[in-house]
């Protein structure tokens, strides 16, 4: 989710609520936007059409491990500026859309193009599937707590993103998402909560500006305020 609800994405208000509609576009959509880099091995592990390379990047991402996952948050915390944050971003992102299998990768894959044409029975039942077949691959749930979010089922959206934030504890992208669900519902201190909880994690996280009394960004070592 480099930028946020673009031309790629193509997705409209859900529930006559435009805002909230591109605001939880942002969250969830961010794998298209920032999955589509241009070099071949990026373009292969965003799962786009493999080319050369690709192979190699994926499986380069999936045997990171634990201990380069942590190495990048950390680094995500302690980053300088915006700009190294949405990079650091990035690699995360290529991290948790490694599926356990080709297969799955598929049905997420496609399941995220239908949502671009607003197919959303369709991408949901995909995402079903790739749940059948993956219960413990964190991003399907983050995914399809989109979908549902779009079709006005905010209860569902919320028990989706819920399970993909108890498979990945540090998933900032779902942990937005589900400040924005509570937003919808009525639930703001609950959802306050949550943003300040995501924005531990991920300091420069785009929907920082939600939060009542927006923190300041962090400010690189050695400069006087």
């Amino acid at each position: 989710m480099a930028s946020g609800a673009d031309e790629r994405h193509g997705w409209g208000p859900a529930g006559g609520c435009r805002l909230a509609a591109f605001m939880i576009a942002l969250i969830f959509g961010l794998a298209l936007a920032v999955l589509a880099p241009l070099s071949p091995g990026e373009a292969g592990a965003a799962g786009t059409d493999p080319s050369e390379g690709a192979a190699a990047q994926a499986e380069a991402d999936a045997g990171a491990g634990a201990g380069e996952d942590d190495r990048l948050f950390e680094a995500l915390k302690a980053a300088p500026d915006e700009a190294t944050a949405r990079a650091i971003e990035n690699r995360i992102w290529r991290v948790w859309m490694q599926a356990p299998d080709a297969r799955t990768g598929e049905l997420v894959r496609e399941a995220m193009a239908r949502r671009e044409v607003y197919d959303l029975a369709g991408a949901k039942s995909l995402l079903d599937e790739a749940a059948d077949r993956a219960p413990a691959y964190a991003e399907i749930y983050n995914q399809r707590g989109f979908v549902r979010f779009l079709q006005d089922d905010f209860d569902g959206a919320l028990e989706d993103v819920d399970r993909a934030i108890e498979l990945e504890p540090r998933h900032f992208a779902a942990m937005a998402g589900r400040a924005l669900i509570l937003m919808r519902q009525g639930r703001h201190p609950l959802a306050q909560k949550q943003l300040r909880e995501a924005v531990a994690i991920d300091p420069f996280l785009k929907e920082r500006g939600l939060i009542a009394g927006e923190p300041e960004p962090p400010v690189k070592p050695g400069v006087d305020l």
